[in-house]
């Protein structure tokens, strides 16, 4: 589903304008963006729970030439599904 099927299927099942339905989605998306970069979780029943962990530093190798690559850590978003949305697949 690309965004702008998602604001149309919003804006049909709410009632709402299709440009009403973009900004929901576009406030939704910064708001979630926000709650990351301050390293809070998200849940969301019925969906699951965004989350930010930490990745530690490690060595990689380059599958074409063999090289050894040092990743630095970093942080990144984590999404864990709801039981509820698992059952439905």
């Amino acid at each position: 589903m690309t965004k702008k099927e998602l604001v149309s299927t919003i804006a049909k099942e709410a009632g709402l304008t299709v440009k009403d339905a973009g900004k929901v989605v576009n406030v939704f998306v910064a708001a979630v963006g926000k709650a990351m970069k301050k390293g809070q979780r998200l849940q969301l029943p019925g969906l699951g729970t965004f989350s930010v962990v930490k990745r530690s530093a490690r060595v990689v190798r380059n599958p074409r030439t063999g090289a050894k690559l040092n990743v630095p850590a970093k942080k990144v978003v984590k999404f864990k599904p709801a039981p509820a949305l698992n059952k439905g697949l």
